[in-house]
């Protein structure tokens, strides 16, 4: 566990933050924001160190051992800013995708595009091998942002696959949990499960998410072990596909209300110049390069703090 002082802890705590608004956003996966702001691997191993393992030094060496162990501060500071987040700026983000949804899609636009130079320049080395993985890692994420919704399902073995399949996306840089929920078709029963305050749905989802979440970042510990430069490649992919998801400017080809909520479930990209509305595109590009810059500048400031 690395040593920080509350600074540090403070600015995890601002990223955590970013990851919790990137999760409100249809398209945007918190994975990614975790990436680019340089705490992902750590993110990943700490969320894996939950295992027998440390309650078992809970019992042998106590408490402050498996605080250590667990990586706990930086867990608490992750999880505290998304909850921030999630609390405080949901309601911001969501009258921003009704109102000026145009604007925050060329943000996040930005922001996704530097990621994948980001994430791609951390390949050590290009070769066949992690060109062929970039591919497919780009064709998979696109072809999952073409998908259809499913009709609702509302079976217990479903919505627990539900949840730990989206929580998988939540962690994965790319796609956001949201949108594999809206997929599935299982985003109305649980978001009726909540309102309704059904427990045994909410239960049911959230133990998928658990397992989901500590099986995941096994698989994803193991493979930055042993073929990050592989791994890299494909996240990259997935990013750059994730793309065709926020592209600022499209066409609403058919909706669905969930409760109080409308979701857009087929819509078609569509040239700025044929956008049906205002375009935007002076602020949209100034939102855009903006975007762009912030990733870099967090992460020159993120390297001078640890270091």
């Amino acid at each position: 566990m690395k040593s920080r002082n509350f600074l540090q802890y403070f600015i995890i705590t601002l990223k955590g933050m970013a990851m919790g608004a990137a999760d409100v956003v249809p398209g945007v996966s918190g994975g990614t924001i975790a990436f680019i702001s340089g705490i992902y691997e750590e993110l990943i191993t700490s969320i894996n160190n939950i295992n027998l393992s440390l309650f078992k030094t809970l019992r042998k060496e106590g408490a402050k051992a498996f605080w250590n162990q667990l990586n706990g501060n930086f867990l608490v500071a992750i999880f505290l800013g998304i909850a921030i987040s999630v609390f405080s700026l949901a309601k911001l983000i969501s009258w921003l995708l009704i109102n000026e949804p145009v604007l925050l899609w060329s943000f996040f636009f930005g922001l996704v595009i530097a990621s994948v130079f980001f994430v791609g320049k951390a390949i050590e080395k290009w070769h066949m091998g992690t060109i062929t993985t970039f591919i497919i890692g780009a064709l998979a994420a696109f072809f999952i942002t073409t998908l259809p919704p499913s009709e609702h399902t509302g079976s217990m073995p479903f919505l627990f696959f539900s949840g730990a399949l989206a929580v998988c996306a939540m962690i994965l840089p790319g796609i956001s949990g949201a949108f594999i929920l809206v997929l599935l078709g299982s985003y109305k029963t649980i978001l009726d499960a909540v309102h309704e305050r059904d427990l045994t749905i909410v239960a049911t989802v959230g133990f998928g998410a658990i397992i989901g979440l500590l099986s995941f970042a096994k698989i994803l510990k193991w493979m930055f072990s042993n073929y990050k430069n592989i791994t890299l490649s494909l996240l990259t992919g997935f990013i750059l596909g994730s793309l065709n998801k926020i592209w600022p400017w499209k066409e609403v080809l058919e909706t669905k209300t969930y409760g109080d909520k409308v979701i857009t479930v087929k819509e078609a990209n569509v040239s700025p110049f044929s956008f049906d509305g205002d375009p935007q595109l002076l602020y949209a590009l100034i939102l855009g390069i903006f975007g762009f810059s912030v990733i870099f500048i967090l992460e020159k400031l993120a390297s001078k703090k640890e270091n």
